[in-house]
């Protein structure tokens, strides 16, 4: 019986400091990283992630200039671009500096973050490949300017440049696949989506282009009625873009016809997100709209207090976007009611991203915000379940303990005198 007393009583431990062991892991694994322009490949702006519910700051970041860049957020570290013409890689929990890599012209393209690489473009004329530790790995020469967000799909990166082609590039080794040109030399500054074999695009002169991803072989191309920058969100077999005409488009993913229109009253610059059958978008009227995916059907609609720029992220209920009014807002997903919203020292082009529980955006004031639990009340609470944890293992090993006095003593009064 003593045998067995201490079989349980080890076995117990060890199923406790593994329990310990796992809860940790667990607790300091990403909820949900959002590695590109959007989150994904479909920039669908989403994100599995809780969100905080105050404009607390968890962290603030300088850099030497406008941050317009929206982060790029994988395994705890957060990589974003700046106008002084760096690229950061902080700590995404505490926001300390992991490194930083200077080009030559101001780094508006947003990080996009694969296969141990971080891919970024930059107004010199570049397309930056660089390794986790901030080295470089390969860099391309393009004719323009590089504000495009790279994409990185099975192997191949592909990035728009202001010269007017749209570049697939060998991920590895930065070799150039294939380059098209179906602008008359409007520039690519949008970020392009792939889904199924095809690569989704807009440019500045006005059209929407789907093309074979393995050759940029032309599949269809649909104009509007001005420029567009706004990035391509693709679901349910529609895409999506806004344009400076005004317009929210939904297009069919396969044959590129239109599907529906809806009208806001200024430009569409902003990326849409689409959650759950709705399209969030801002746009230049000020306003942030929530718009029927499947119809077009307007739901509700917020105003901001100055152009809308930044393509709205959504989670876990909110949506979050910023405001040439300086500020960042969190809204209520499904109704549009305002739930916080963070002022910063200047204008929001930055488009938010999600994960760790932390929502994350530059700033015209030069700084990256981290808004969520602080690195401070983080530790605590990990300091807090460690102590959790050893009063249940003491409060378990006392509970054995007294079984095995209690079953001892039985044993002992049953013995013969």
């Amino acid at each position: 019986m003593k045998k067995i007393s201490v079989v349980l009583i080890v076995s117990l431990l060890c199923s406790l400091m593994f329990g310990a062991f796992a809860f940790n892991v667990s607790a300091s694994q990403s909820t949900a990283d959002w590695p590109m322009f959007h989150q994904n490949l479909m920039h669908a702006g989403n994100s599995t992630s809780t969100v905080p519910d105050t404009n607390s700051t968890s962290w603030t970041y300088t850099t030497g200039s406008s941050v317009a860049s929206s982060p790029a957020v994988a395994n705890g570290t957060l990589y974003v671009g700046s106008d002084d013409g760096n690229i950061y890689a902080l700590n995404a929990t505490t926001g300390s500096s992991i490194w930083t890599y200077s080009t030559y012209g101001s780094v508006q393209s947003s990080p996009a973050v694969a296969n141990g690489m971080v891919i970024v473009g930059s107004d010199d004329y570049n397309v930056y490949a660089l390794n986790l530790s901030g080295r470089s790995v390969w860099n391309y020469t393009t004719d323009g300017p590089v504000e495009s967000s790279p994409a990185i799909a099975n192997g191949t990166v592909y990035v728009g440049s202001v010269d007017g082609n749209l570049y697939a590039l060998n991920e590895t080794t930065g070799n150039e696949l294939w380059a098209r040109n179906y602008t008359a030399h409007g520039a690519f500054d949008s970020c392009p989506a792939v889904f199924d074999g095809t690569v989704y695009v807009s440019s500045v002169n006005g059209s929407i282009f789907a093309l074979e991803a393995s050759s940029g072989t032309l599949i269809w191309s649909y104009p509007t009625r001005d420029q567009v920058e706004s990035s391509l969100a693709v679901g349910d077999g529609l895409v999506f873009v806004g344009s400076e005409d005004g317009g929210v488009y939904a297009l069919n993913s396969s044959t590129g016809k239109p599907v529906w229109k809806y009208m806001t009253k200024a430009g569409v610059y902003s990326s849409p997100a689409i959650v759950d059958g709705v399209v969030y978008v801002g746009s230049e009227d000020a306003n942030i709209y929530a718009l029927n995916a499947s119809t077009g059907d307007y739901i509700w609609s917020f105003a901001t207090g100055g152009a809308v720029y930044s393509s709205p992220a959504v989670a876990d209920g909110l949506v979050f976007v910023g405001s040439t009014d300086d500020a960042l807002y969190a809204l209520n997903a499904s109704n549009g009611y305002y739930v916080w919203s963070y002022t910063t020292g200047d204008e929001v082009l930055s488009s938010p991203a999600i994960a760790n529980s932390r929502v994350y955006v530059g700033s015209d004031d030069n700084e990256i915000y981290a808004f969520g639990v602080s690195s401070g009340s983080s530790a605590l609470s990990q300091v807090l379940t460690y102590a959790v944890i050893i009063v249940v293992i003491i409060v378990l090993i006392a509970i054995v303990a007294i079984l095995y006095l209690a079953i001892r003593g039985r044993r002992q009064e049953r013995k013969p005198t």
